[in-house]
């Protein structure tokens, strides 16, 4: 992903509320499949990390893009934005 593709995303984040809130139970199996979830209704999400977290966002945020298959667009304090294009073909992708 390019530093341009990047920078959109962030863009189109910003507007975003986080879908999903990572604490002190970590990433669990229950939480990746909602996440994949939302990633292929969405194609862009953003999710809270509780100040109560095991990890630190940049880990978990790879963690996450590596269980996901997704692209960890940024991690901005505590917040992660992660994203996937869509399967789905009566869908509105995301253009770059």
């Amino acid at each position: 992903m390019t530093s341009k593709q990047r920078s959109n995303l962030k863009s189109i984040a910003a507007n975003l509320s986080p879908i999903a809130q990572l604490g002190k139970g970590g990433v669990s199996e229950n939480m990746v499949k909602s996440l994949s979830d939302a990633l292929e209704a969405h194609e862009l999400i953003k999710i809270n990390v509780l100040t109560n977290a095991e990890e630190d966002a940049k880990a978990l945020g790879a963690r996450l893009a590596d269980a996901l298959k997704a692209e960890c667009v940024a991690v901005i304090g505590r917040k992660i934005i992660l994203y996937r294009r869509s399967s789905r073909k009566d869908f509105d992708h995301i253009e770059f």
